[in-house]
């Protein structure tokens, strides 16, 4: 039984769905992401909903919640990045 089958996507649920991120410095993801999972740990260069580029330094296992559309490959050292997607 997929309890999901007959839900609307909402911000206030699980996420529907996981896919990698390649970094890229001038291609957007399919998908907007809800948030982000690292697995390696560094820095991590994102392009924010709202169109701003963020840099921050995150550990290892990370789950940064922030709507993004972007991972740079310039700027980003962490790696096994993810994004989960309420689609």
């Amino acid at each position: 039984m997929n309890i999901f089958q007959n839900r609307a996507p909402s911000l206030n649920a699980p996420a529907r769905d996981i896919f990698p991120v390649t970094p890229s410095d001038s291609t957007d993801f399919d998908t907007i992401a809800v948030a982000l999972y690292v697995e390696v740990g560094g820095t991590l260069s994102f392009v924010t909903v709202a169109g701003q580029t963020r840099t921050v330094s995150v550990p290892d296992a990370t789950l940064l919640p922030v709507g993004s559309m972007r991972v740079n490959a310039t700027g980003t050292s962490a790696s096994g990045i993810h994004g989960l997607s309420a689609s």
